[in-house]
């Protein structure tokens, strides 16, 4: 579960991170009222307008609508609603949202951090994530901050530094010392440094996160160690044990599809694809996909039922992968362990006839339990249903669908 800026940097100062100040505001007039506070509690006489939406790239997205930046500094408190007013209500295009883009209905006015002083500012980049080959969690830091780091990596790999943590152990001082040294700090920034490489890792720890990503960390004019901008992703998987975070999940910025296929307990991804298919289990899906390819179809969505299958579950399932005006045909891809196939087969014609109108066939191909009954009750449906028993049989008629 990704979260916005705005609420990944108030977990991040429950940890004890530094971060640069700002209050979130859903229209002009609130923007304006945030700026005139944020004075007051820090200072600033600049201010950052921070479009918020779960994507990177904000900075060099461009509002469709305004032709705005997704982060833009506004110089004087008078011009923070109309800068303001530029990016709420558009639509943020970036390199990670497609030219589709995404609504922003939230900005964030942060505070200017990049004062003069005694020195001259610096960026860098820092992550935290999990090393799925090593099974450990790893650090990684650059001193190209504000970069995309997939440039960084592929032009410049030997600027990437890399720390791996046993998560047994956990970060030990060495380490986070280890990391700020490659950095290139020393004296106060050094010791800075330290302190927030060791409250980022506890952040991290402690919100069950899969990845942290901060960029750009900026060392001050006055060596202050900050996070500028934070993305947190969270482990869906550990949402049960951290409900205040679940509670900060923003349903705008998610597919709708793959909401609406959460509520009705299936696990949904929406592709690019004609033909929708329907399974029950991860890897089963993996390899329908390919079948689809290799009939000449390109999978539109990638749907598990799970394990429990019936009725509901298929109707739901039937509901969500039509919804896509794409889809030419669905493949209905059922191995029966769990569950039979027979009540598989009952499902899809009950299903059928329980939504109406179905404009596009629908291929079931069925293997294991109660195979055979299965595809006698769906041949006898006299329904736009076809069965299939092996892979090729359905890759066949999947084709001649499409």
């Amino acid at each position: 579960m990704n979260i916005h800026e705005y609420q990944a940097k108030e977990v991040l100062k429950g940890y004890g991170v530094r971060v640069q100040e700002g209050i979130v505001a859903s229209s002009p007039e609130e923007a304006h009222e945030a700026a005139v506070e944020l004075n007051a509690q820090t200072g600033t006489s600049w201010f950052v307008i921070k479009a918020q939406i779960h994507a990177g790239g904000r900075g060099k997205g461009e509002v469709k609508e305004t032709g705005s930046r997704g982060v833009v500094l506004a110089k004087k408190l008078e011009d923070v609603k109309e800068k303001s007013a530029a990016i709420l209500g558009g639509t943020l295009v970036t390199i990670q949202t497609g030219a589709e883009g995404k609504k922003v209905n939230k900005v964030l006015i942060a505070e200017d951090v990049y004062y003069p002083g005694a020195s001259e500012p610096k960026e860098y980049y820092m992550s935290i994530l999990l090393d799925r080959a090593t099974g450990s969690n790893v650090i990684m830091a650059s001193i190209e901050g504000g970069m995309d780091i997939e440039e960084v990596a592929e032009h410049h790999p030997e600027k990437i530094i890399k720390e791996w943590i046993d998560p047994k152990v956990g970060l030990q001082g060495f380490q986070a010392r280890k990391v700020a040294f490659k950095l290139g700090l020393s004296g106060t920034a050094h010791k800075e440094m330290v302190k927030f490489i060791g409250a980022l890792y506890a952040a991290y720890v402690g919100t069950d996160s899969s990845q942290f990503e901060i960029n750009p960390v900026l060392k001050t004019s006055d060596d202050k160690i900050l996070a500028v901008d934070a993305k947190v992703n969270v482990d869906d998987n550990a949402l049960y044990r951290q409900p205040k975070l679940a509670e900060l999940r923003d349903l705008a910025e998610e597919d709708p599809l793959e909401v609406e296929a959460g509520e009705s307990g299936l696990n949904y991804v929406k592709l690019d694809g004609n033909v929708g298919c329907m399974v029950n289990g991860a890897g089963l899906a993996m390899a329908t996909m390919d079948m689809i390819k290799l009939s000449g179809g390109e999978p539109a969505n990638f749907l598990d039922v799970g394990g429990g299958a019936n009725a509901t579950t298929v109707e739901a399932g039937f509901r969500i992968i039509l919804k896509d005006l794409n889809v030419k045909a669905i493949l209905i891809n059922v191995f029966g362990g769990i569950v039979r196939c027979d009540r598989i087969a009952n499902g899809v014609v009950e299903a059928y006839k329980s939504i109406g109108d179905i404009r596009v066939p629908i291929i079931v191909r069925l293997q294991g339990t109660n195979a055979a009954e299965g595809a006698k009750i769906i041949d006898d449906s006299g329904l736009k249903v076809f069965s299939a028993i092996t892979l090729k049989e359905a890759a066949e008629r999947v084709k001649a669908a499409l």
